[in-house]
């Protein structure tokens, strides 16, 4: 269901929400008041009118999810751990080598869109600083 309200548009998606933690109070109040705290934050990407390439890349955790999988790939067989330096290195040094198997995201071609949205919010929110200062 939440997958289906996040194809949606903006406010569509955020009433079937709504309706969804209605369903939900009676049996499972701590979830309802969950997903409603959270409304707002989950359709930051939505809000933003990204291309649906790069919106269904920035909607998931995978990009993480897949450096920190080649990094326990990378170091799963160390047992022995010295200390924090040692952690440091084996983990600097794992990071560094997955990098060199990843591949592009979904809509790279329109990051720059995305770009242009969080530096227009960046002066958005530059001018209102500025206003109340002044």
């Amino acid at each position: 269901m939440m997958q289906a309200a996040w194809r949606l548009d903006l406010e569509e998606g955020k009433k079937r929400i709504r309706q969804q933690a209605r369903q939900l109070e009676i049996k499972y109040p701590s979830a309802a008041s969950s997903l409603l705290e959270g409304l707002d934050e989950m359709f930051t990407v939505n809000a933003m009118g990204l291309p649906k390439a790069l919106k269904r890349c920035l909607c998931t955790t995978n990009i993480i999810e897949s450096q920190h999988s080649g990094v326990r790939m990378r170091t799963r067989r160390v047992s022995n751990w010295s200390g924090g330096k040692m952690v440091l290195r084996w983990a600097t040094a794992a990071f560094l080598e997955t990098e060199k198997h990843f591949k592009r995201i979904g809509g790279y071609k329109q990051l720059w869109i995305l770009k242009l949205y969080l530096d227009d919010l960046e002066k958005d929110k530059a001018l209102a600083e500025k206003r109340k200062a002044g």
